[in-house]
């Protein structure tokens, strides 16, 4: 089963679309969620879950499957996948101060359900009625890609028409603590994925084909792996973030490299996500040939590629 883009929705500081992700604008004011969504919604919600809303919001009426009207298939047919490896560190930081000065009693009621790792996955569900399988992941630097992965999967497996992709980090005091004062994208990117017979039966545009998936330890294993499987040399490779282990130059000699991180900031669980929201940039300016995005480099546990390709190499 071929499995397509077919919605794309990113919402950083810098990049509004997939391809301001290859050629970002000049610097910019944080997101602010209310003037993307509205206020409705939002009070009680941390910065993750508001910047999740909007990068969904942007993505489902990309692909053609929400307007002002709701959504225009059934809610039970888009499952969700998101991924943070940060989303609500700041939630959890704030209640173990509590805790520890006052009592468990003193926590706030409200913050009780964005405690839960996974509140930004199921506060979206709940907001847009999506009703299909719901799932979070905040498993390291293979975040992002593995969500897409096992979106994919679950599509494949005949769970759910569609899926939902989210990745986002949100920058405060808690999370630049946690990473050494490193500032994350403060933002969030998504995507639609669903299979290109069910895509094309409802007349979506296809942005882009997930292809082969692999994951294992090191950086050149994986991408050995990965040329095995996905069988064509790629003409853009998506660099894993290179916190505490630098690429090699030997690996994929003479491919165009584009480092993210480098100037959106650490995109952490995002990281794969915004790879390939990126990729659908690339091909929509008339790029050409298989794109990889890779996340993990030989200092993370793993590491996660996958291939994607242009509508012509479906």
């Amino acid at each position: 089963m071929t499995v397509v883009v077919s919605g794309v929705g990113v919402v950083l500081p810098r990049a509004r679309s997939a391809p301001e992700l290859m050629a970002p604008v000049a610097e910019a004011p944080p997101v602010e969620p209310k003037d993307l969504v509205g206020r409705k919604g939002l009070r009680y919600k941390d910065r993750a879950t508001q910047l999740a809303y909007c990068a969904a919001d942007a993505a489902l009426r990309h692909a053609g499957l929400l307007d002002d009207g709701g959504l225009r298939v059934p809610g039970g047919s888009i499952a969700v996948v998101a991924s943070s490896n940060y989303g609500n560190l700041d939630t959890i930081c704030r209640a173990i101060d509590t805790i520890a000065e006052q009592t468990a009693a003193a926590g706030s009621a409200m913050d009780l359900p964005n405690a839960s790792s996974n509140v930004i996955a199921s506060s979206v569900a709940i907001r847009f009625g999506l009703r299909g399988p719901n799932l979070m992941l905040c498993n390291g630097a293979t975040s992002g890609l593995d969500a897409v992965h096992w979106a994919a999967t679950l599509i494949r497996g005949g769970r759910a028409s569609r899926a939902l992709v989210l990745g986002v980090e949100p920058d405060n005091e808690s999370v630049r603590a946690f990473t050494g004062g490193a500032r994350t994208i403060d933002g969030a990117a998504a995507l639609v994925v669903e299979s290109g017979e069910s895509a094309a039966e409802r007349g979506a545009s296809a942005s882009a084909v997930l292809g082969d998936y692999v994951r294992g330890a090191g950086l050149g294993r994986t991408l050995e792996r990965l040329a095995r499987t996905a069988g064509d040399r790629p003409a853009l490779w998506h660099l894993p973030e290179q916190r505490a282990a630098a690429v090699p130059d030997t690996l994929l000699e003479g491919v165009d490299r584009h480092d993210l991180a480098e100037v959106f900031g650490l995109g952490s669980g995002a990281l794969g996500v915004l790879q390939c929201a990126a990729a659908v940039g690339w091909f929509a300016q008339g790029g050409a040939g298989p794109v990889y995005a890779t996340a993990g480099t030989d200092a993370d546990d793993a590491s996660a590629g996958l291939a994607l390709h242009g509508r012509a190499g479906a």
